[in-house]
């Protein structure tokens, strides 16, 4: 319900623009799907300069002030020295009595090829009617992740300009192309930046996750870290034959088996004595937040294809998903893994697993509870074998207030566009940028998805629903309404 009429009259008046031009609003997406943004592949990086390049001329466009900053370059693994592409810093509106709000997004992607699996070409967006007959899919890479989104935010900004209305924040940009390569250098230049450009930011909103559910709004207010683990177990220099060695040697592979085997039991309870310390109390009200959640436990399993989750209720599966910690085991380098028979004992194998940390977890406890409690199960083992422990990545988890007035922002402007509240949900995997801007700004940050839980981010035959795509720019333009009420 509008506080007036006259900003519902405003309203109204936004959301038919944007839905005369949902067709223009598609051919951009279709335009910027094109380009083959992939920041993982090094033969790739030209068409990652190229999309960023298209990105910055649609902020001038805009009006905008923009600044590709320069990160340098970067080596890879293979000595390939290959150039990082500038981050955008944008802004647009610069009225003291505006609250300013920067945006987040990227705009590289995850690999695809067609033969990986995908019924259209992955860079050349494709609409097709869903299974209901109401929704249309829009098919391609970056299509929700991350290319829709910052669309939809930069057409709602347009949207004002082309009526003729007054902007009613201040807004700024960062947009990079290499967040699916690990953001290389954006924390510098957070740092380098934060007495500059975000030294007048108010809020900051990243628009790079999904809802929940196919069919509920979702606004996210966590995410739970990630530690990353190598387990490193060596007997000699040289691969042997299980006919002339096996039966007389500590065999690496077994051990190993041993120290993963360790980690989890059956039931997913970790088994890393102190693991569970310092995991945050469960609070009456975050119990609260789980009960009118919706989430349909069979979509979620059908959607990846498993017969039986480890928990049955709703509320369980969430709070595992959540609030406590899970480990991972990943895979196992050195170990033979072709088709067929090699009757091999591999001289050094490495596994990999992680622990997707949550609030108050502390990363160098974890790593020490980890450490120990390998180096004890080995050491029970007698073997001569070389174990060698280490972490090669850590990332912290991100905790929102949902009683921010950012948030309270978001979930009017959720009702106004969707006609319902939000779901408040966290992200069961890590979101490091959420993190990293709230750690190097200290500013309020939330995350604002428009994709659906089945777009498919990351997966072949990613999509963002028509529906999402030019509601997620209203949605957008009246979240710019309502935090301008506010203040």
């Amino acid at each position: 319900v509008m506080s007036s009429s006259s900003s519902s009259a405003l309203e109204m008046e936004i959301f038919q623009y944007i839905d005369a031009h949902q067709s223009d609003f598609i051919k951009d997406l279709k335009e910027w799907v094109a380009v083959e943004s992939d920041s993982v592949q090094p033969h790739l990086r030209e068409e990652v300069m190229r999309m960023m390049a298209l990105a910055a001329d649609r902020l001038a466009a805009l009006g905008a002030t923009v600044n590709s900053v320069n990160l340098g370059s970067h080596q890879l693994p293979d000595g390939q020295v290959l150039p990082l592409p500038s981050v955008i810093l944008g802004e647009l509106g610069k009225d003291p009595q505006n609250p300013t709000v920067c945006f987040y997004g990227h705009v590289d992607v995850q690999p695809a090829k067609k033969e990986d699996g995908w019924n259209t070409d992955p860079y050349t967006l494709t609409e097709i009617d869903g299974v209901h007959l109401f929704i249309r899919n829009l098919y391609g890479r970056g299509a929700t992740d991350n290319k829709g989104p910052v669309l939809a935010w930069i057409n709602a900004v347009e949207t004002f300009r082309a009526l003729k209305l007054a902007m009613p924040v201040n807004f700024k940009f960062v947009i990079e192309g290499m967040e699916e390569a690990g953001s290389l250098g954006l924390e510098k230049l957070l740092e380098e930046e934060n007495q500059n450009f975000f030294s007048d930011v108010d809020y900051i909103v990243i628009s790079d996750n999904l809802w929940l559910s196919n069919k509920k709004p979702a606004l996210t207010y966590g995410s739970r870290g990630n530690a990353c683990f190598f387990v490193e177990v060596e007997c000699g220099s040289k691969d042997l034959h299980s006919g002339t060695f096996g039966g007389i040697i500590h065999e690496p592979l077994l051990d190993l088996i041993a120290l993963l085997d360790s980690l989890v039991d059956s039931t997913g309870h970790i088994q890393i004595p102190g693991i569970y310390d310092s995991v945050a109390a469960l609070t009456e009200e975050e119990k609260k937040l789980y009960e009118s959640i919706e989430f349909d436990l069979e979509e979620h399993r059908n959607n990846c294809g498993v017969k039986k989750f480890l928990y049955g209720t709703k509320e369980e599966i969430l709070l595992h998903l959540w609030h406590y910690p899970s480990l991972s085991i990943h895979g196992i380098e050195g170990a033979f893994h072709e088709p067929g028979i090699k009757t091999v004992i591999p001289a050094k194998v490495i596994g990999k697993f992680s622990i997707r940390q949550v609030p108050h977890m502390n990363l160098s406890v974890v790593k020490k509870q980890v450490v120990e409690h390998l180096e004890g199960v080995f050491s029970k083992r007698n073997s001569p074998n070389k174990l060698k422990v280490s972490m090669p990545l850590g990332a912290k988890p991100w905790l929102a207030d949902v009683n921010d007035l950012l948030y309270k922002a978001a979930r009017r402007a959720i009702k106004t566009v969707f006609g319902e509240d939000p779901d408040l949900i966290r992200d069961g995997s890590t979101i490091p940028v959420a993190r990293m801007f709230q750690t190097v700004t200290q500013k309020s940050v939330m995350m604002l998805p428009i994709g659906a839980a089945d777009d498919g981010e990351h997966s072949q035959n990613e999509k963002i629903s028509r529906h999402n795509y030019i509601e997620g720019i209203k949605l957008f333009a009246a979240f710019f309404l309502e935090i301008s009420k506010l203040h």
